[in-house]
């Protein structure tokens, strides 16, 4: 479409998913991965653009959520665009809301989309987790800032007197970032928060991590994560699946583990997301641009919501997240086909499945006016979730929205909600739909 054409102010237009891909979750083995957050991110768009028949430089704009991207990725989404040729007048800008990036570049794109500002938009997110910096402290910082300026050799002499081997001792950027400076919790300590508050033991957790693997073994052998694109490293080595996956995991493996976060506690490794390598993209179109590209249709955003809550509460995000976007759109829990709830752990998902059984938490926490309800479990997260593939944090957003479209396409289903919590305490959910599209 002409750039240089005013458009007219619409307002509330439908934002249609046209297509999406992503590349495997590749677990952090404790070294940098072989691919940066770019190189995941041109991964997964790359296929996805060369299906359709417009040029990238057709794109009105690219919106990429990434929360730790490298000191040569600043804005992201503008490198991502310009190597995947959609040139300089294409503008591309990058959003951060922790677990929720990905998510949030979505609905930033379906927002433009919607007012009238963009009619064909890449979004999603990325993350490289295990390229995650290891920091100076700012003791070794000053130090280093006092040896710079010594300029003789006595002042050089006093500058060493004073260089103590403890200064050597990295910050390790990835655990200060999932930690809460506000309320000082790591996520995992807000996650032991929640057993205790709904009561939710080791085997009950231990049991939902095993599902997740289990269905995400199955999936894989129905060869039905028909959204992965495989990407090579410079070495020839190929990551065609989510590498997280541990077919022969076991409650007794499970049970072994130790908690990780508390030593009296109940959250492990075992029942906890995973720190993964990932990219997720998806093309969002207009009803204009999809009959101007003559684009396929796979399914509609309907509407996304954010809710914040106390932050040592974080994972309850979904349980806030949810009724307000149900409430807008008349619809009950059973209204809903199927669900991707973010297993950044496992007793998060099952807290917010109790919170919204609870007579106490609905009343009092919610404002509403009874119960919410149960949601069938069966129809949950049906090919694992975060636990299983992982979780890179500024990707997952956009996978689970993806991931939830072709279970509706798979199912012949109509409406899904993805939702997810957000470090800092926050939720968001995101309604798509399926249903009565004609173009």
């Amino acid at each position: 479409m002409n750039k240089n054409v005013a458009r007219p102010a619409y307002t509330n237009r439908k934002v249609y998913i046209v297509d999406g891909s992503r590349t495997p979750f590749i677990k952090a083995r404790g070294k940098p991965g072989p691919f940066s957050s770019s190189d995941l991110a041109v991964a997964a768009a790359r296929p996805l653009l060369n299906r359709h028949s417009f040029s990238p430089s057709d794109l009105d704009e690219v919106i990429l959520g990434c929360v730790m991207p490298s000191p040569d990725e600043t804005n992201i989404a503008r490198i991502v665009s310009l190597r995947l040729g959609c040139g300089h007048d294409v503008p591309a800008w990058t959003v951060q809301r922790n677990c929720a990036s990905g998510m949030q570049a979505l609905d930033s794109a379906a927002s433009n989309i919607s007012t009238g500002r963009s009619d064909l938009v890449l979004a999603g997110g990325c993350e490289a987790m295990s390229r995650a910096p290891l920091l100076l402290k700012p003791e070794m910082v000053t130090w280093l800032a006092a040896w710079q300026k010594s300029r003789t050799f006595k002042a050089k002499l006093s500058a060493l007197s004073k260089l103590r081997p403890a200064l050597f001792a990295p910050v390790i950027g990835l655990l200060r970032g999932l930690r809460d400076p506000t309320v000082g919790l790591s996520m995992g300590q807000t996650a032991e928060i929640l057993a205790h508050r709904f009561g939710i033991d080791r085997t009950q957790m231990d049991e939902f991590a095993l599902a997740s693997h289990q269905k995400l073994a199955a999936a894989v052998e129905n060869d039905v994560l028909t959204e992965i694109e495989a990407i090579i490293a410079s070495d020839g080595s190929v990551f065609d699946d989510d590498s997280g996956l541990r077919a022969d995991s076991s409650l007794d493996k499970l049970a072994k583990l130790r908690p990780v976060f508390d030593r009296q506690g109940l959250v492990s490794a075992g029942n906890s997301a995973q720190v993964t390598d990932g990219a997720a993209c998806l093309l969002l179109a207009s009803e204009d641009a999809v009959k101007e590209y003559n684009l396929p249709v796979l399914g509609q955003i309907i509407d996304c919501h954010w809710a914040g809550l106390e932050p040592s509460q974080m994972g309850l995000g979904p349980a806030h997240a949810v009724p307000p976007l149900l409430h807008r759109h008349n619809l009950k829990l059973k209204d809903i086909d199927y669900w991707e709830i973010n297993e950044a752990f496992a007793v998060q998902v099952q807290a917010c499945l109790a919170a919204w059984q609870g007579e106490d938490y609905c009343l009092n926490e919610l404002a509403l006016d009874t119960t919410l309800g149960a949601i069938d479990t069966s129809r949950l997260n049906v090919d694992g979730g975060a636990i299983a593939l992982g979780h890179p944090v500024g990707a997952t957003g956009a996978r689970i929205v993806l991931h939830l479209l072709n279970v509706l396409q798979r199912n012949k289903a109509k409406t899904g909600i993805a939702s997810l919590c957000i470090g800092g305490g926050q939720g968001g959910a995101m309604l798509i739909s399926t249903e009565g599209i004609t173009l």
